[in-house]
């Protein structure tokens, strides 16, 4: 299973781990942390040396009530980031709903957009579509940031989810994107309840049906704080006991706070798993992701 990016040709045949850098304020978890240029690009060295396989850098938070950030703040933010971080050796992810903010990274060479969105906005679709090979995560969020945990979804949203990516992934296809090109993420605490935040984690492997890989984003997210009593700053354990949960069914690519631990949760996860005869390939966090 091959992830498409602009540069790279990612392997998914065993699980990667997607780095966060929060180039931002005001960020749920580490807002302000990294929010200069020099102390951003000191944190995706750190995430690589660590093992990250993938970056994924973003200008402006989304954990619930969050403002939206003007497009020139999200440019000055992110830019300088990116055009030191795509040096790096790794892919480059973009977490951005906002098309300019799209073109511009992907001309300086940064190889995914990572769109909570699902590239909802108007012209979005139209910036992947038009670049050859950069590589897409279409993420499920009911409402929008502001108003998603006011009024989340009703019902079961599992299957409301499925359709939404499946829909999602075929309008992008339908513009001449590959689906070798396209990443799928349900979005988890974004607009649902607990209960239904991990009704997508035991019945994830539903999501598998349209035959993308799936991308799990539960890192420090307030369900895991809701079942633990945990603080944010205390949800290491939980964060990486949710993410192998997850890879155990069938997400490709975990996007996490804590690389270095979590990686090493991986390394535990794969040698049981070669024990047992079950498909595990073998890690080597500084190997090459193409």
């Amino acid at each position: 299973m091959i992830w498409q990016t602009a540069r790279f040709a990612i392997d998914l045949g065993r699980p990667r781990i997607m780095g966060i850098v929060n180039a931002t304020p005001d960020s749920f978890s580490d807002g302000g942390r990294h929010a200069t240029t020099a102390a951003a690009l000191r944190h995706c060295e750190r995430l690589i040396a660590d093992g990250a396989h993938i970056l994924d850098i973003g200008g402006e938070s989304t954990r619930p009530g969050s403002p939206a950030v003007p497009l020139d703040e999200e440019l000055a933010r992110v830019l300088p980031v990116v055009r030191e971080a795509v040096r790096l050796g790794v892919p480059v992810s973009v977490d951005t709903y906002k098309p300019e903010v799209m073109h511009r990274v992907l001309e300086l060479g940064a190889d995914i957009v990572n769109d909570i969105w699902a590239l909802r906005q108007p012209g979005a679709a139209a910036v992947v579509a038009a670049h050859p090979s950069c590589g897409v995560c279409l993420m499920h969020m009911h409402r929008d940031p502001q108003t998603m945990q006011v009024a989340p979804m009703a019902g079961d949203c599992v299957p409301q989810v499925l359709t939404f990516l499946e829909h999602a992934a075929q309008d992008l296809r339908a513009l001449g994107v590959e689906k070798n090109r396209i990443v799928l993420d349900a979005g988890i605490g974004f607009g649902k309840t607990v209960e239904q935040n991990f009704a997508l984690l035991a019945r994830q492997r539903e999501l598998l049906a349209p035959g993308y890989p799936l991308l799990a984003g539960w890192s420090r997210k307030s369900s895991l704080g809701a079942v633990t009593g945990l603080d944010v700053s205390e949800r290491l354990l939980p964060s990486v006991a949710a993410a192998l949960l997850a890879v155990e069914r069938g997400a490709r690519v975990v996007r996490v706070h804590d690389v270095r631990e979590t990686a090493q949760a991986l390394s535990v996860w794969r040698a049981m798993h070669q024990q047992d005869g079950s498909p595990a390939p073998t890690n080597n966090n500084e190997e090459n992701p193409a």
